[in-house]
């Protein structure tokens, strides 16, 4: 095990009614806050309306940054940004998923900084400029991308099809409210696309060719176990509070940083290979990642790595066999399980043929190869395509 420091300075508001704790929390870093949301649910399930309720009864000063994309754009950043600065703004409150909390952590970094968020620190990772930024804080109202919870934000720019990731320990929320009630009114495509994106962190953090990491792989399976256990069912029921509730926290403890630390490495590829997909065709995150990780496994599987194949076969999915039976199988029983959520089974599915592949490919080798489970170059990202469709 690597040395590693325990940071997870995220204070959680967990359960019924927690809203209620934003006032006075709001009020430790000021008196004027940004919100960020969406396209409306907030709206209608009444989630905005408590928060301004809340905010006039403490006489917090606010403004409002609605209509984020489900994949948020650079656009979207610099209007909150310019926000931020010409009002003196003291924190922002995202109030969404993933994409909506992601927008708001780039805000945060913009509205403090004088120069280009996109070029300097999210395309070319200049962590040492950020001095300073506006804190954040959430209110979830989607289970899946961990992002109430670590210091990572992703966010498209449309005219180049790039959709790129950044983190920092800066951006990680101060704050966040977790009410799985909020996540009721979640439909089953998006509770499909959800789980599966929370299964995929895991799978990041667990699949690695190395040996190590035997605490952290066990904690990997039991979050894996949850969701596999609990997303049928909060599919079945929406309103199932212990199927939601499992969920919701599953999705913060899935990618905080806390089932890797001490690994020696994690995966990363087959998010790097959605990004591309989901930056040129605008699909659902987790849909993405649904259809490509099983043709990811296929993909990489050898004899160099198959012991965390078999692991996970045996641990999650109770198989037995010879190790490639059990490595292959464990492949089929992913797609399966995927399938029995909502999840497409294909590219082709959902209309994507392979006219971008090259392109796709060549923007996720930007930075040169990656993955650890094998390294994959631009020839690679396109087999990993082509066996999804």
């Amino acid at each position: 095990m690597k040395n590693f420091v325990y940071s997870i300075p995220t204070k959680i508001f967990f359960g019924k009614g927690q809203i209620e704790k934003i006032g006075t929390e709001i009020l430790k870093y000021g008196k004027k806050v940004l919100l960020v949301y969406g396209k409306g649910s907030i709206k209608s399930n009444g989630i905005y309306d408590k928060v301004i309720e809340i905010l006039k009864e403490n006489e917090i000063e606010y403004f409002e940054l609605g209509g984020i994309d489900p994949n948020p754009r650079t656009e979207s950043v610099y209007k909150g940004a310019e926000i931020c600065k010409e009002n003196k703004v003291d924190l922002i409150l995202a109030m969404g998923g993933g994409s909506t909390i992601d927008c708001a952590k780039a805000i945060s970094l913009q509205s403090k900084y004088d120069g280009d968020f996109w070029e300097d620190l999210y395309i070319n990772g200049r962590k040492d400029l950020i001095k300073e930024v506006t804190p954040v804080a959430s209110i979830l109202t989607l289970s899946a991308t961990g992002s109430e919870m670590n210091g990572n934000s992703v966010i498209s720019k449309k005219e180049s099809n790039l959709k790129v990731g950044f983190s920092h320990e800066k951006i990680k929320p101060v704050f966040s409210v977790e009410d799985p009630e909020y996540t009721y009114s979640v439909n089953k495509y998006q509770t499909c696309a959800g789980a599966i994106d929370i299964m995929s962190h895991l799978f990041e953090q667990y699949f690695s060719t190395e040996k190590d990491g035997f605490l952290q792989n066990r904690l990997i399976e039991g979050i894996l176990k949850t969701v596999i256990h609990y997303a049928p069912i909060a599919i079945e029921n929406p309103k199932d509070y212990e199927a939601r509730a499992n969920i919701m926290w599953a999705s913060s403890l899935g990618l905080n940083e806390l089932v890797s630390y001490g690994k020696l490495s994690t995966d990363w590829a087959t998010h790097n290979i959605e990004h591309q997909l989901s930056a040129v065709y605008d699909i659902t995150h987790g849909i993405g990642l649904g259809i490509l990780t099983p043709a990811w496994m296929k993909y990489v599987l050898s004899e160099n790595n198959i012991h965390r194949f078999v692991d996970y076969g045996k641990n999650i999915w109770n198989l037995s066999g010879t190790d490639m039976e059990i490595a292959e199988k464990s492949i089929e029983k992913t797609k399966e399980f995927f399938t029995s959520l909502g999840c497409p089974s294909s590219l082709s599915e959902i209309n994507i043929d392979d006219t971008h592949f090259e392109k796709m490919a060549e923007n996720a080798v930007a930075r040169g190869a990656f993955g650890s489970m094998k390294k994959l170059n631009k020839e690679d990202v396109i087999a990993i395509y082509k066996l999804a469709l």
